[in-house]
Parts: structure tokens; sequence; C-alpha cells
């Protein structure tokens, strides 16, 4: 930050000008002095020459002036005399005309004769000039000044540092720039001031970080199980309720319902610890399992009961997986009882885009019981039939038709709007889909899964920012709004993808502030310290950030001040009916507030309903998306 150093100067100055203003006064009053000194000293020379005129005339009357008066007239510089006696000239000195710059006395010397002197002489201080020596001492006085100055200023300002430290850290604090103020802390003065400077942005940055565990102590009671720290019923319904809509679901997925057998008897026989112990070990290599399926849902429905949500998976793949997790189940060192080997029971449900909610948790219930029904630990997967035919494709296949889109450009660019609370659009959501052979398009949540397997996120992500940078912002019309565009995990590890972005923004720096890149909360969560490099070269270029899907999971909100965002997205889960829900409107009230006094601006998505729209702008929320304002829009 550049400093102004308006204080030092100021007071410099006001220093300078007080220094100047006294050797002015002082040269003016040493020069007044001087001229007065030179006119006394010259009328005490006409008036000893008067006396001797006197005295002369007196005793000898006017006889022999000319013998002894021109050396004194000489020696007095005089210029001319005459004098006079009753009309007549007695004596006189000097040419008749005379040069301009001189000054003339005349004298009545004695009444009784009428004797009156005219002298002429030179100004006084004219006949003084400066030697050598007296000039050397001047030019030393004014070195030596000049040296003095020099040096008052650079101690001066030496002492007024601190204070410019102190103003610094001042206007980084008055600019909300704290972490900046905090790590500025220079050698600010008086020291005692910048002490408390500190001291008060540390309890600051301490308080807002005792804000933010509270808000996640908000959101943990409200949505997870007290016991073992994974979502609850409540959290469970949310995701549900994110994941369909009014036509139902808008995804194909499975929901696996797990129970284990008789656990509140075994309780009571062997007591809470080996339990607990059992319990929170299943939960640990469940949640490891998990963690290599994107938007997984875990929860605990029940004191035994417990439900995990897979969504944008192959009926293949959810065989694999629920062998997985019977074989994380039967590993577990479950106490010996007569029922030991019929402990673990898990029922899955498959459904397709446009099953009911309703319907899933009917028949993931029935395929629980029906698993409860073998006799032994195992599970069972409820109408095996219920497949999307599209998902059922195989990894060539998909790869062959992913690959053919990708050489062809049959990448189609949709647009949703983000209106504010005066219904003007605050920028576009870019969102894309596969146009195939038969002139279908295939939608996100069906091919976006088969990229990721397949390992072609940042291609398919690097054309729809390139969609974004040639066509749509190149658009006379298209410069009116921003546009924002998902990345995903594999394309902000991808080092190539990386580069290519870096070369385009610095190449296309004049569009680069039009452009706002959205990347999901679990990404930013779990992968902060590898993505916070890249993150902040995105936000140096121009561009805007921001995080989506806030609120899906129970976690710190730190990371929104560290990674600095512009902008955040509340979850569809959390906006769902959020004017019935209290605990919901509870969570974005202590975002919001944990948020006061930053930049950060809190978007919602998922809007569906004009009651949630107006319980949103009340809680605080600064702009919605969703299908009450308009669906996504075809581009090009």
């Amino acid at each position: 930050m550049k400093l102004t150093r308006l204080l030092t100067n100021k007071l410099t100055s006001f220093w300078l000008l007080s220094l100047a203003a006294v050797a002015f006064i002082f040269l003016l009053v040493a020069l007044v002095s001087f001229t007065q000194l030179t006119y006394k000293f010259q009328q005490q020379k006409v008036t000893e020459l008067e006396s001797m005129l006197i005295h002369h005339y007196e005793h000898e009357n006017n006889k022999a002036l000319s013998t002894w008066l021109p050396s004194i007239l000489t020696a007095y510089n005089t210029v001319s005399l005459t004098l006079r006696a009753e009309g007549q000239i007695l004596y006189e000195y000097g040419p008749e005309k005379l040069g301009a710059g001189m000054i003339t006395y005349e004298r009545q010397l004695l009444k009784a004769d009428n004797l009156i002197l005219v002298i002429t002489l030179p100004q006084p201080f004219k006949m003084y000039s400066l030697s050598w020596y007296e000039f050397s001492i001047l030019v030393i006085g004014l070195l030596s000044i000049s040296v003095f100055v020099f040096f008052g200023h650079r101690w001066l300002s030496i002492q007024l540092q601190g204070i410019e430290d102190l103003a610094v850290r001042s206007k980084l604090i008055l600019e909300n720039e704290y972490d900046k103020a905090l790590a500025e802390r220079g050698d600010g003065r008086p020291r005692m001031i910048n002490r408390a400077l500190t001291h008060l942005l540390l309890e600051l940055d301490d308080a807002e970080k005792h804000r933010a565990r509270f808000d996640q102590f908000i959101r943990s009671n409200t949505f997870l199980d007290p016991e073992t720290g994974i979502g609850n019923r409540l959290f469970l319904k949310n995701r549900l309720d994110a994941l369909s809509n009014d036509k139902g679901m808008m995804a194909p997925g499975v929901l696996f319902l797990l129970e284990m057998e008789d656990m509140d008897l075994l309780q009571q026989e062997l007591g809470d610890d080996s339990i607990d112990e059992m319990l929170h070990q299943t939960i640990s290599d469940i949640n490891q399992i998990l963690d290599s399926q994107a938007n997984s849902i875990f929860s605990r429905r029940s004191f035994n009961q417990f439900a995990i949500v897979v969504p944008q998976i192959s009926l293949k793949d959810v065989e694999k997986l629920a062998a997985k997790l019977l074989k994380v189940c039967l590993s577990q060192n479950v106490p010996e009882t007569e029922n030991s080997e019929d402990f673990f029971h898990i029922g899955a449900a498959y459904f397709k885009v446009g099953d009911s909610k309703e319907q899933l948790l009917d028949e993931s219930e029935r395929a629980l019981r029906a698993a409860q029904f073998q006799g032994t630990s195992g599970w069972f997967m409820y109408d095996k039939g219920a497949v999307d035919e599209e998902l059922a494709k195989g990894s060539v296949r998909w790869r062959s038709f992913l690959e053919y889109a990708l050489v062809n450009r049959r990448l189609v660019v949709f647009s949703q709007p983000v209106v504010d609370s005066d219904m003007e659009t605050h920028h576009l959501e870019i969102s894309s889909r596969i146009r195939d052979n038969k002139n279908n398009l295939v939608r996100a949540t069906l091919y976006i899964p088969m990229a990721i397997k397949c390992g072609l996120t940042p291609q398919f992500e690097r054309q729809v920012i390139e969609t974004v940078l040639f066509d749509l912002l190149c658009d006379p019309k298209g410069r009116t709004t921003k546009f924002s565009i998902n990345l995903s995990l594999d394309t902000l590890m991808s080092r190539a993808f990386i580069r290519w972005l870096k070369t385009t923004l610095l190449e296309y720096r004049h569009l680069t502030p039009w452009l706002i890149f959205e990347i999901n909360e679990d990404i930013v969560v779990h992968h902060k310290e590898q993505l916070k490099s890249r993150l902040d070269m995105i936000k140096k270029m121009g561009a805007s950030l921001c995080v989506d899907r806030v609120g899906q999971q129970v976690v710190s909100t730190q990371y929104i001040k560290e990674c600095h965002f512009d902008l955040i997205k509340l979850d569809r889960s959390i906006v769902t009916q959020i004017h019935l829900r209290q605990e919901n409107q509870l969570f974005v009230r202590s975002l919001i507030g944990g948020l006061y006094r930053t930049d950060v601006q809190v978007f919602a998505e998922g809007i569906e309903s004009f009651e949630e729209w107006q319980t949103l702008k009340i809680l605080g929320v600064s702009a919605g998306q969703g299908n009450l304002f308009s669906e996504p829009v075809e581009e090009i």
C-alpha cells in the first residue's frame, strides 16, 4: 500500500516554514539595523565636522580652511561642501554637478553670522563591501544552516515514522482489512497505542473464530446426531428434498438402509462403552468407503438404523458398493451373542429420475425387511429392473461418446439468471448439456459423473469457459452482466488446466472481471490447502470467486474468509420450504451474522416458491436463483 505520509509532510512543512520565517525576520532586522547604524555613524561625522568648523570660525574666522579641511573631507568621503556666511561663500569643495544616490545635509552653524553648512555625502552603506573573509564566513554560515535543516528534517521524519505506521494500520482497519492490519505491526509509536491495536485485532480475530465455531455448533445441534457426529433425520430429509422437486427425483441413485438388529438389547446387556466403540468404528469405516462417492449422504434415522444416499451411480456400481458396505459391517468386532450372525441388514432401493421421494423410502424399507427375513446378515436390492437405461451404458461406450462430443463440440450451454431483491439480474449461472447424434440433449446429471469417471471433466469445463469468453462475452449485449462457471475438483487439481486458465485470463484480462468461478463447498473444505494457491491466482487475475452448496454439510464457515470468496450460495436443502423450517432460518441468520463487516454476499439457489423468496429476503439474502424466476435457457 502506498504511504501518504500526510502527518510527516505537514509537520515538516510547518517546521521548515517556521524556520524560513525566523531566518527571514532575522535577516530583515539585521539589514535594517545595519542601515540605521551606518546612517547614525555618518550623522556623527557631520556633527563632528560642524563642531570643528564652528571652533575654527570663532577663533580664526575663515582663514587657513584650505590647509586642514580638504584632508578631513577626503577622510569622510565627502562629495561636496559649501560654507556660506551672510550670503557669501566662504569655502567650497567638490564638483558643481552631483550624481544620483547622494545625501545632502544643510545645517545652520551660527545664527548671528548666518553661517550655513551644506555638505553632500554618498549613501553610507555603499561605502562598505564584503571582503573574501567576510564572504567565506557568510557561505559557511549558510551551509551550516542547510546541513542543520537536512538533519533536522531527517530526524523529524524518523520520529514521526511511528505515527505514520499507526495511520497505515488505522486506514486498513477502516477498510475492513483486518488481516493486513494485523500483519502490518511495524514500529508504531506511541508503542502503547500500537500494542493496543494489535491486542484488539487479535481479540477480533479470535472472536471471529469463536463465531465460526458457534455457527458450527448451531448447525451441529440442528442437523447432526450428537452421539455419532453424522447427519440426523432432519439432515436426511433436507438432503432428499434437495435431490428432488415436485416432479420427483432429479438424478438417479440409490438409498441404503442399514439396521443393526437388537442393538438396544445388546447395550443393556454389555453396557454403553463396548457398543459405542463398535458403532463409531463402523461409521468410520463406512465414511472411508463413501469418500470416493461424490455428494453421498450418511445419516442416522433412529437408534439402530442408518441411511446412505449415493446419487448418480449405476446399478453395477450399486452392487459393488453394497458388497463393500456389508464386508465392512461383518468385519466389525460384534459381541458374541445368540444373534451375532444376524446383526447387520442392508436394504437398497435404486431410484431413477422422476421417482417420488416417498416411494423411495417405502421401497428401501421393504428391501430392509426382505434382508432381515433371510435369517443372516446380508443385503437385499428392491426391484433391480428400475435402472436408468442411459446409465447402464458401459464405460467404454460412454468414453467414446464423450470424446466424440468434445471433438465435435457438441456441448450446449444453458444459463439461469440470479436476480437480486429489485428483480435485476446480478449474473447468469452457466450449465451445460450434450447433444447426441439423435439431436437429443443429455443432461449434466447424467454425463458429468461419467466424465469424472473417464477423466474428461477438465476438457468439458474448458469448452464451457471458451464458449463464455469467445461467444457470450464478446457479444456487446453480453457485456451487461456477469457469467458464473462451475469448476470441479478434477479440473482445479489439473496442472495443465490451471496453466491454460492462467494464460487465457491474462490474454483476456479485459473480460476477466465479468467472470465468476463457482466451487462446491465440500471440495473447498476437504482440499483447502491444495486449492488455496489456485483460488488466489484466479482472484488476482480479476475474476470473482463463489462457493455454492453452502449448508449441505455441517462444517465451519471460516474457510469463506480464509479463501477470500466474494459470493456464497445456499444449498437447495437449506432453501427448500425454508418458510416452514425454523432450524433452516436459524442457520441462515447465524451464517449472515458471521459474515457481518465483510463484503461477502449471500445468495440462494433452488428457489421454487414465492414464500421461500420472501423469507430469504427477510433473513438478509441478497439474491436468488431458481425456477421461480426462470428455468435454464439455451444460450447457443
